[in-house]
């Protein structure tokens, strides 16, 4: 994608973090763009920073398959064709998986993944039967890498998402529409007060609020990445079609010693006698997938 300029783009999560640097970024290259997010007094607040007439703001709770299509219908009536989507509302929940409750992972789930495909699910049709291709980029995390006891909900949703994100990729480069997942460290934003928005309907079994633990993550997350420096590194992958946005250089060593202890795992074990036909259809599969990825970086959109 060469050129921002006049598309319309729908931005959730985008009243605080990285969601509102984007919408400062996007405005900046002359889109139009709505800003969606479950705090309507965020909202309110972030377009008074913003001061732009092509700016609106959307409420929205992203786990909610009717709201986002009640949204996406009223941005396109105010704005014109979404063709840019970012998929970018996130909450956490600091503990670990065997300690949570069932309500712990349905609050969870539903923003970060199920939020995600609610986003794609009804904007990829769309700009489909449009032909007038565009860009998706969802949020994961450098936790759809990197994984510790806390937080287990969120890293299985992140890692999800990152999956999810690259099927989507291939399916979407023939009809021009480029996908990307943007995979940030530490951000200077909101999401360590991710229970003030809580749904009252999914508090069953969950542990008490550590204020302690809350100030502490506050204070780590002011020497968080500036919004705006995410935004416009993730702007220029967009530009060049790039599947993975690595927003923060400080994890590349740590990756490259993670994949190659992920390689070391394998081991020279004698062939199983169903193993030359396997590695027939695999030879197949590789060369598929192979192609994809290609296909994937050079489809215009």
């Amino acid at each position: 994608m060469k050129d921002f300029a006049g598309r319309t783009a729908f931005v959730t999560g985008g009243a605080n973090g990285i969601g509102l640097g984007l919408a400062r970024a996007l405005l900046a290259e002359g889109c139009k763009v709505a800003i969606a997010d479950i705090r309507e007094d965020a909202i309110d607040a972030a377009l008074k920073t913003l001061d732009n007439r092509h700016v609106i703001g959307v409420p929205l709770d992203v786990a909610s398959r009717q709201g986002f299509a009640e949204a996406a219908d009223r941005v396109e009536a105010e704005l014109g064709p979404v063709s840019l989507v970012f998929n970018n509302a996130g909450i956490n929940l600091f503990q670990t998986i065997d300690e949570s409750s069932f309500d712990d992972w349905d609050w969870v789930m539903g923003v970060n993944l199920h939020g995600v495909i609610n986003g794609v699910m009804t904007f990829a049709p769309r700009m489909k039967a449009r032909g007038l291709g565009g860009h998706i980029v969802n949020t994961a995390s450098m936790a759809s890498f990197l994984c510790g006891p806390q937080p287990g909900i969120y890293n299985t949703t992140k890692f999800a998402v990152r999956g999810m994100s690259e099927s989507l990729r291939y399916s979407l480069a023939p009809f021009g529409i480029g996908v990307s997942v943007l995979c940030p460290g530490l951000v200077k934003s909101h999401i360590y007060a991710s229970d003030e928005v809580r749904p009252d309907a999914l508090l069953a079994g969950a542990r008490p609020v550590n204020t302690e633990m809350v100030g502490r993550l506050e204070q780590v997350h002011q020497f968080g990445m500036e919004p705006d420096v995410i935004a416009q590194r993730t702007l220029d992958a967009v530009r060049e079609n790039r599947f993975y946005i690595f927003s923060h250089p400080e994890f590349k060593d740590e990756l490259r010693e993670l994949f190659d202890e992920v390689i070391a795992e394998f081991r020279a074990d004698p062939e199983d006698p169903g193993y030359q036909q396997r590695i027939g259809f695999e030879a197949g599969r590789r060369a598929g997938y192979k192609a994809a990825r290609m296909a994937g970086r050079s489809e215009e959109h």
